[in-house]
């Protein structure tokens, strides 16, 4: 795959045929950017109206720290997925490692997901991410899943 291979460039339904996540669980729109598993862009545009801001915190609300990692994971299973040709293949999350939060991410918000291959080994990828708003670091991590037949 080359630089400008984009999941986004054949629409939603290469993402929604790569991965088996479905709403309210399908935390990433779309890839915009992907060089094989090497290195990727996901996009999550955070509307207010999802679930968690129900409870997250009402008058205040504030998108779950977890559910960024796990905006991180999708767009790493993605690469993953794409570059090993793995149809009928499902992605295990493994491990989060080094988490960091720095700034809250709210409705309106446009969140990219910047991931970097750190090895492969077998069937496991091991992958650093960060989520970008508006160029500004919000959250980073450190995070492997394996991937198995369905």
């Amino acid at each position: 795959m080359d630089e400008t291979t984009s999941i986004d460039t054949v629409g939603i339904s290469k993402l929604l045929a790569t991965l088996p996540h479905r709403y309210p669980f399908l935390l990433i729109d779309k890839v915009v950017r992907m060089r094989g598993d090497e290195f990727g862009v996901g996009i999550k545009n955070v509307t207010v109206n999802e679930p968690q801001f129900m409870g997250h915190f009402p008058n205040n609300p504030i998108m779950p720290g977890v559910l960024m990692i796990e905006g991180m994971a999708q767009t790493g299973g993605v690469m993953a997925l794409v570059s090993a040709g793995s149809t009928g293949k499902l992605v295990f999350f493994m491990t989060i490692d080094k988490a960091k939060f720095r700034k809250p991410v709210v409705p309106g918000d446009v969140v990219e997901y910047h991931m970097t291959k750190i090895a492969k080994k077998r069937n496991i990828w091991f992958y650093r991410g960060e989520a970008y708003v508006d160029g500004r670091l919000c959250a980073e991590a450190e995070l492997s899943a394996m991937l198995a037949d369905a």
